[in-house]
């Protein structure tokens, strides 16, 4: 039996040149095993026929809310209430906004509103409609009321142009699907993240920390754990609610740090090293707090144990990812992090600029492993995170094949 065996997956297709990928997705969500139902909108019909759509999904394809042999029967509610998910690809510009205003102007977004099902979206646009603040503030809209949204890749356009927008591959779409449908499909899997900054005190009352919120690590955690794997989360002080199906194990220091992850190695599979470790920590901690006495004071650091790099040289050791928040010339360093800790995958991002990193909801990242590359574009921390999982679970599915699931 197929992954997704006795699913219902209703596909909309909004008007794009992505829609030819349609009819891929179509061959491979039935190849799965799951029953596919199509709708389209008027502009869809013009890049793609409703009758390849229907030979492919052995269903009739649907396009008019007034369609009366289906309307006198209520079919927009039977086909919102049919469906286990909703996922309308392409989702154009113009579909994202009728449906983040709570338009029902058609078929499809009249089903979007009617739906119960899980409601996901991958976009296809140009790259400047997709970086739009209106496209921006409208997938916002829609991923703060729980619609996933997968993509978009970045790479050429039908316009001849290159950037983010690209509609996510269908071999990747059923990659989400099938995460999304079979919340277990990683049972079994072992995964332990940092999360968070460390504190490193100086005395009773002051310690050196940074600007991380830990938002990206409790994110990746909740993704990880939505999918069935078994998740520990050793996090740093943060004002986080512990992700459901996460086992959170709470430290200060760096050195508390290493010893909770170290605690857990003897069952990972999966290791991410999310955490923003200081580097240094006093080398004395004073007994009582320090007064202010003189002008100058100087504080001698030592340097903190690198917890990424000592999980990495383990033997035999987790499928290890790190993380490489910069200022500047991310790839650069990220490269040099990954060959030096001989890591298996890292994701690199600016911290300075004027969009994502620390005490953010939105971010955008850079990963790297040996040979290849993903730019994954500015999005929401929940959405990216899981982007990012799906990322890393099929690079770690090329290690262990044998762990396919």
């Amino acid at each position: 039996m197929g992954a997704l065996a006795g699913k219902k997956v209703l596909l909309g297709v909004s008007g794009g040149i992505a829609a030819y990928k349609a009819a891929q997705l179509i061959r491979l969500l039935r190849g799965a095993g799951a029953g596919v139902r199509v709708v389209m909108t008027p502009a869809a019909a013009e890049f793609i026929t409703p009758m390849t759509l229907q030979a492919l999904s052995g269903e009739a394809v649907r396009q008019s809310l007034f369609d009366p042999a289906h309307e006198a029967a209520m079919g927009h509610i039977e086909l919102a209430r049919w469906a286990d998910l909703l996922l309308v690809a392409p989702a154009s510009a113009d579909l994202l906004a009728r449906m983040a205003a709570g338009i029902a102007d058609d078929l499809l977004t009249t089903i979007a509103l009617a739906t119960s099902a899980a409601v996901a979206v991958a976009p296809a646009m140009n790259h400047l409609m997709w970086r739009h603040p209106a496209t921006r503030a409208n997938c916002a809209t829609l991923a703060s009321r729980g619609v996933r949204i997968w993509g978009p890749a970045e790479g050429d356009q039908a316009c001849g142009e290159t950037g983010p927008g690209r509609m996510l591959e269908p071999e990747q779409l059923l990659g989400q699907v099938v995460a999304t449908l079979k919340p277990g499909a990683r049972r079994g899997l072992r995964v332990v993240l940092t999360a968070g900054p460390t504190r490193e005190a100086i005395d009773p009352v002051r310690f050196l920390s940074n600007r991380s919120s830990g938002k990206m690590g409790f994110a990746l955690a909740a993704a990880f754990a939505e999918l069935g794997a078994e998740v520990v989360l050793v996090s740093g002080p943060v004002m986080l609610e512990t992700p459901p199906g996460v086992q959170r194990v709470d430290v200060e220091s760096a050195l508390q740090m290493e010893r909770a992850v170290m605690a857990q190695m003897a069952r990972c599979d999966l290791f991410v090293g999310c955490a923003a470790v200081a580097d240094y920590r006093p080398a004395d901690v004073a007994a009582q707090k320090i007064k202010k006495l003189t002008a100058e004071r100087e504080i001698a650091l030592v340097r903190n144990p690198d917890i990424l790099a000592n999980v990495a040289a383990r033997s035999p050791a987790p499928f290890c990812v790190g993380f490489a928040a910069e200022t500047e010339r991310p790839v650069e360093y990220a490269l040099g992090k990954l060959e030096a800790k001989r890591l298996d995958m890292i994701a690199a991002n600016l911290v300075a600029g004027e969009q994502g990193g620390f005490e953010r909801d939105e971010n955008a990242l850079i990963v790297l492993w040996e040979g290849g590359r993903k730019d994954l574009p500015m999005s929401d921390k929940t959405q990216l995170a899981r982007a990012l999982v799906a990322e890393i679970l099929q690079r770690y599915d090329q290690k262990h094949p044998a762990q396919d699931t």
